[in-house]
């Protein structure tokens, strides 16, 4: 009579073994992130925080094009050509140290990499995406207006012909990466539609202010970009990007980033929070002995998981050309609001140590707090899917 063997305890730092169906590739790419990220970041990512800013963007960059993740997802041109689940990963290592961090390698990449090497022209793919790639020059994403966020249809910010060229006005604000960026893609509405143009840093006409004061998302670079009378060729226009699906669609791109980025956000208060309660002694005995604190990591290990789930199902959805972008609204907000509930979790059982950057969990609390608003904010959505389950949509 053969003998059942008993399978091993769950790694409470891997609860599901979700990290276990990873490929050998995937694997080496989750590994090789997370060491330049404990060993390059993670030391110094608390005083760039209280700082509020990255104090060498440009060597980061560098850095980071050194490894291939900046438009890792993407083929050609010097980009990595990897797998979607492999550019999840690199987003979930990267957000678990910061997510400033995640956002300056994803805008980079799932936005103004992605826009030209979607929409743009030969020369213009050949001009700015293999140097964008290997962290050489950065670029940034000017959608988001003063008033215009949910609604990007409603932008204000216009492209009007004059003779062979363009002439583009306006502002764009909450830029991440803008007065660092070497080139903007920025989008206006024309007479046509939504266009986007390839604009170069230090064309007359074009300023770019940094926006001071955060309390959230510190070590990264946020700015406002104004357009007073840029003149462009028509050879600074994505010729292929005609109307609002263009940017949306480079938006959805960034999404799946941020659904496995809070991921990373989500596991690093949980850790921190494990390691805290098995540390800090009350009445006698540490205070995961008690329930309460037992409960707490319970639901935040189960939060976590099915965060790490999600991502995981939707990064082989997408290998497989089969993720539809309600479904990547569907993780986003998902995945949002786990990692939030986990980082109110993680803030609680550190008690007042939990207000200090000497732990992670309020920094990332307060990212957070950004992380729910852009790319879409909840209610948005929350509409998508709904509209994707009633097929009434809600919008308008």
């Amino acid at each position: 009579m053969s003998t059942r063997r008993r399978p091993p305890a769950p790694d409470p730092l891997d609860f599901l073994s979700v990290d276990s169906s990873l490929s050998p590739e995937e694997t080496d790419v989750r590994d090789t992130v997370r060491a330049f990220c404990r060993r390059e970041l993670l030391p110094d990512i608390a005083d760039w925080f209280e700082a509020g800013t990255i104090p060498d963007p440009r060597g980061l960059a560098r850095a980071v094009g050194g490894l291939g993740l900046f438009g890792m997802h993407l083929e050609g041109y010097g980009c990595a050509g990897t797998s979607a689940v492999a550019y999840g990963l690199a987003c979930r290592e990267l957000e678990a140290v910061d997510s400033g961090l995640r956002s300056f390698v994803s805008v980079q990449g799932s936005l103004a990499m992605a826009a030209i090497h979607m929409y743009g022209s030969e020369e213009q793919k050949t001009r700015w995406l293999p140097p964008m790639a290997a962290g050489e020059l950065i670029g940034c994403f000017g959608l988001t207006e003063p008033d215009s966020g949910s609604d990007p249809g409603s932008m204000r910010t216009r492209a009007r012909r004059d003779g062979p060229d363009w002439v583009l006005d306006g502002t764009k604000t909450w830029i991440t990466n803008g007065s660092i960026a070497d080139a903007a893609v920025v989008w206006a509405a024309t007479d046509d539609g939504v266009r986007g143009f390839v604009v170069p840093a230090g064309t007359p006409g074009f300023t770019a202010n940094v926006i001071h004061r955060k309390l959230s998302l510190r070590a990264s670079v946020t700015s406002e970009l104004v357009l007073d009378g840029v003149r462009l060729p028509e050879s600074a226009r994505l010729p292929l990007a005609e109307g609002l699906g263009a940017p949306l669609s480079c938006l959805n791109e960034a999404r799946y980033g941020i659904l496995w980025g809070a991921v990373g956000a989500a596991r690093a208060c949980y850790e921190a929070a494990l390691s805290y309660a098995a540390t800090r002694e009350q009445f006698g005995r540490p205070i995961a002995a008690f329930q309460l604190t037992q409960r707490k990591l319970a639901e935040m290990v189960v939060d976590v998981n099915h965060a790490s789930l999600t991502a995981l199902h939707l990064g082989r959805l997408k290998d497989a050309g089969a993720c539809h972008h309600n479904q990547v609204s569907f993780g986003k907000f998902s995945n949002v609001a786990a990692a939030q509930r986990v980082a109110a979790k993680a803030r609680s059982l550190h008690g007042a140590n939990g207000i200090t950057l000497e732990y992670p969990v309020l920094r990332h609390m307060l990212n957070l707090e950004t992380v729910a608003t852009y790319e879409g904010t909840e209610e948005i959505h929350m509409l998508s899917v709904g509209q994707a389950v009633t097929g009434v949509s809600a919008f308008r």
